[in-house]
């Protein structure tokens, strides 16, 4: 039986604390069903990290990777240098006597410090990862809750409502980026929030995505534009309303927003061409890719925002990213009552 490799010592660390997806769950678990190594190290790293689950979540500061990297690399360094110094007293050392069991106490000293070296330097890589995405997951939880915040002040100033645009029935919502006047995504009318000062560009762009540091915004360009630039700059997912509501108004229980829908994680370049998109197994499965699929931050209309595993709410039994009874997609569908929730594009 071939010893585990640091790639499978590291795919069994993400799976015991939940970073895997989908596909390397699968890896895992049949790798935890054939190779007893494997089965043996999952086993001792879920009784590890039990005691955690009984711990409250806190708030991630913004520092955590850093100082994170900067102990376990002072730790490594202090390892080493203690090493050193050991083997150089040793070799200063008179002995009398014994010196065969100086020798071994040395050398089982020197294995425990090589050893704890070696582990320090192979997991800090996995930790420091972790430790990052979960401060992601938090501070996209603090971006939907300022989006909420003004969505609020936007409806306190408009009679209680929602943004909206004037949109005719079958119209499409997906193209996330036209600036014609006669576009009609579903991302338009949140682009008002910051057209109108309520909220800022950076706050719409999951701080999860590849490309979140990277995004430029002119900010005075934002009159000139009736949407966002383009897709990149708009990676959550907003409600599309019922064809026959007329609230458009907070309700508490509603879901507003969430992170990008995997069913329309790529749309079409060219806002000439048709949309369609007919569900597979894997998209009515996939969560959303913001947080290497995972799960994905809901917000409701209370202001609450949940990190949830499924694409189904504790409360509520129906997917988010999906209409009832529908499996082919054109980009202009609209839910057929208010208890259908549906989050696109």
């Amino acid at each position: 039986m071939r010893s585990l490799s640091n790639q499978q010592k590291q795919l069994l660390f993400d799976y015991c604390i939940g970073l895997a997806s989908p596909e390397e769950t699968a890896e895992v678990e049949l790798l935890i069903s054939s190779n007893k190594e494997a089965a043996e190290l999952y086993a001792k790293l879920k009784s590890t990290f039990l005691p955690l689950e009984s711990l409250e979540p806190e708030s991630c500061p913004d520092d955590l990777v850093e100082r994170t990297v900067g102990r376990l690399s002072n730790l490594a360094n202090s390892s080493q240098q203690r090493l050193e110094q050991l083997i150089a007293a040793e070799k200063t050392r008179k002995v009398a006597f014994k010196s065969w069991f100086w020798g071994k106490r040395m050398a089982i000293a020197a294995v425990f410090l090589i050893v704890g070296a070696v582990f320090v330097s192979a997991y800090s890589s996995v930790i420091t990862s972790y430790a990052r995405q979960k401060s992601w997951q938090q501070q996209c939880q603090m971006q939907l809750q300022q989006i909420w915040h003004a969505l609020n002040n936007y409806s306190s100033d408009y009679d209680g409502k929602l943004p909206t645009l004037a949109s005719a029935a079958g119209e499409p919502w997906w193209k996330v980026g036209y600036q014609g006047k006669e576009n009609h995504s579903n991302t338009r009318p949140i682009w008002l929030l910051v057209k109108l000062g309520y909220d800022k560009p950076a706050d719409f762009v999951c701080p999860a995505t590849p490309k979140a540091k990277t995004l430029q915004f002119d900010t005075l360009q934002v009159q000139s534009y009736n949407d966002f630039p383009s897709r990149e700059y708009m990676t959550y997912s907003f409600k599309i309303s019922c064809s026959n509501s007329a609230s458009g108004k907070l309700v508490c229980r509603k879901v507003l927003m969430a992170d990008l829908s995997p069913l329309f994680e790529e749309l079409p370049r060219d806002f000439s061409e048709s949309f369609r998109l007919r569900l597979n197994k894997d998209l009515l499965t996939l969560n959303s890719k913001n947080h290497r699929r995972r799960g994905q931050n809901v917000m409701f209309g209370d202001g609450r925002v949940e990190f949830i595993k499924t694409r189904f709410t504790n409360l509520l039994e129906d997917d988010i990213f999906t209409l009832r009874d529908t499996d082919i997609y054109h980009g202009c569908e609209l839910p057929s009552c208010e208890s259908d929730f549906f989050l696109a594009p």
